[in-house]
């Protein structure tokens, strides 16, 4: 029998990456595609890192972030790792790009293979079981959580099943045993794993407890034995059957799971997208079809849908663009000789990073935690971008601005977030700029210029750490807050700006019994107080930047009540300050320019 040779990847998430490294022990020509950049452009420098009992590295000949990167091929196999969500619109574009393959669902959930015979066909698909996973530690690492096999495969209509052991024999050889089998005994492993994800994913993301913290908790324990019990009488009512211990065999499964968090519960509480409509919700579907009752599945399916559409909405409507596209919204296109200017934001609690062209137009935003070193070190994402783009020139501004030794130049924040809002806001404006350690309130003139300013006194009350510090105290989601207050008619502000005063002003308001929404109102009342009694001049226009109307729109509206007047909010107000900067050095590169010619 042949050996695969060249095999494509679409998705560079942790199965995606252990799969490129399994399939490149086995000798295989590995073409790795996601459109994450800086992703890439790590793993083409640093390459793949596998964390497990030890550390292991390969690098890849072939990574993109675009089909359009490489000329047309043809490939023995094309992986599809991507989330299920995507996949259409992945192997669509694929399809264009490089026609007809042989292409397999590497995704977990019912069906997920279906949306790949719609765009191929279904002789052309192949659908795999994987008992293998990880977490990322890095873009480009990832810590192997476990493997528990075997891994299966199958063809979809059983007409591949040469190709299908052609990749499981790949993948046994580098050490990941996987068995080919047929597509009907495929339904069942297909359905097992489903039913073991949909008992833990949903729940663990709703409590934000670790899969080993809900298998150490016995009431916890009885909702997932629950959920799965439903999940299994829906698959026997499907033809699918059971061994009489599947369910004690699956506890026993689910209790030696490790102390971290299922992928679908790391985009929940992260505010993405999830898989939960191939979940739980595909065993509320199936119970439908079949007059069988899933109250539980239905619950983890309805709360993490409006969960997931309430993070996923835009929750602003802005008057006026940030973050444009090109010309009459068409895409900005650029390569790697466009000239292009970075502004970096070292800000109090995140740095801000923003590329632009010389239109203006914003190439690519980034955001990181200040001081967070288990997150992406700043270093990293600076060498892919200037893998990426052609920087020309660079400044930094914020807290941290003398520290960033690769800056060209150093502006203040004020002067920053004055040159952005100007890009949209021409004459005279006041800029409100809240952020995590302090407010900002920027006089500009006739010119765009800064006239005059003021900032908050040294008490950080008001500010995006007085948001966090209270939710913390009292047990609001700071995500939550935004439609709590919004059903809130409470009219009073706290009497303290302190934020040690107003902790125990807003417990009192706890014990009075005061409901959670009137509590969030509060603290968003207090905000606007806080805000009105600084110099604002409202005769001209009004426009909001900053972090805390980047998470809590709902305070436009209380801040207009405040100052009486209308008040604008940026498009991704939380990267003003970068963008600002990128484009103060944009102009001062090309007044260099200038005196030069």
């Amino acid at each position: 029998m042949e050996k695969l040779k060249k095999v494509a990847i679409i998705g560079g998430g942790p199965i995606g990456m252990m799969t490129a490294f399994y399939l490149k022990g086995a000798g295989c020509e590995v073409y790795l595609f996601d459109k994450d950049k800086v992703k890439i452009n790590l793993i083409r420098n640093e390459g793949i890192i596998i964390q497990g009992a030890k550390e292991q590295k390969i690098f890849l000949k072939h990574v993109y972030s675009s089909l359009d990167e490489i000329e047309p091929t043809t490939f023995d196999l094309v992986i599809f790792s991507t989330k299920s969500y995507h996949t259409n619109s992945a192997g669509q574009e694929f399809k264009s790009y490089f026609g007809e393959h042989i292409v397999v669902s590497a995704q977990n959930g019912l069906e997920t293979e279906d949306i790949l015979k719609s765009v191929f066909g279904e002789s052309n698909v192949l659908r795999m079981v994987i008992n293998f996973a990880g977490n990322l530690n890095a873009p480009n690492v990832v810590k192997q959580t476990f493997f528990i096999p075997p891994n299966y495969i199958a063809s979809a209509d059983d007409s591949k099943k040469e190709i299908a052991q052609q990749f499981a024999e790949a993948l046994t050889h580098s050490g990941s045993q996987t068995e080919c089998i047929d597509s009907f005994s495929m339904l069942r492993q297909i359905w097992e794993k489903t039913i073991l994800n949909s008992a833990l994913s949903a729940l663990c993301g709703i409590t934000k407890m670790t899969m080993r913290e809900v298998m150490s908790n016995s009431d916890m324990v009885e909702l997932v034995e629950q959920t799965i019990q439903e999940a299994v009488m829906v698959a026997e009512a499907e033809k699918i059957h059971f061994d009489d211990d599947f369910i004690r065999k699956c506890l026993r499964y689910l209790k030696t799971a490790g102390n971290h968090f299922p992928s679908l519960a790391v985009d929940m509480i992260n505010g993405r997208e999830t898989e939960i409509d191939y979940f739980n919700g595909k065993i509320v579907r199936y119970g439908r079809k079949h007059y069988v009752k899933t109250p539980l599945n239905l619950m983890f399916y309805n709360i993490v849908r409006a969960q997931t559409n309430k993070s996923t909405a835009s929750l602003i409507t802005p008057d006026i663009k940030l973050a444009p596209t090109g010309k009459n919204g068409a895409a900005v296109k650029y390569n790697k000789s466009t000239p292009t200017y970075l502004g970096v934001d070292l800000g109090s609690s995140y740095t801000k990073i923003t590329v632009i062209d010389d239109e203006g137009n914003v190439l690519y935003k980034n955001m990181l935690k200040t001081l967070d070193r288990d997150k992406i070190a700043i270093q990293h994402v600076m060498t892919a971008i200037k893998n990426e783009f052609n920087i020309v020139q660079s400044c930094a501004t914020g807290y941290g601005r003398k520290y960033f030794s690769d800056a060209d130049i150093t502006k203040t924040e004020i002067n920053c977030a004055a040159r952005a809002v100007n890009h949209y806001v021409k004459g005279e404006k006041t800029i409100i700029d809240i952020g995590g350690e302090d407010i900002k309130v920027i006089r500009c003139d006739k010119n765009g210029l800064v006239e005059n300013f003021y900032l908050n006194d040294k008490c950080a009350a008001g500010t995006g750490s007085f948001i966090s510090e209270i939710a913390e105290k009292v047990g609001l989601d700071i995500k939550e807050m935004n439609e709590l207050a919004k059903h809130s008619n409470y009219t009073k502000p706290l009497n303290s700006f302190c934020t040690v005063f107003a902790k125990t002003e807003i417990m009192s308001w706890i014990f009075e019994g005061m409901p959670l929404q009137d509590v969030a109102k509060g603290v968003y009342l207090s905000i606007g107080s806080r805000v009105g009694k600084m110099r604002i001049d409202t005769g001209v226009p009004v426009v909001l930047i900053g972090g805390v109307i980047a998470h809590h729109a709902y305070f436009k509206e209380i801040l207009e009540k405040v100052i009486k007047t209308t008040v604008h909010v940026v498009d991704n107000p939380q990267y003003a300050v970068s963008y600002g900067a990128a484009l103060i050095t944009k102009d001062y590169a090309k007044t260099k320019q200038e005196v030069k010619s």
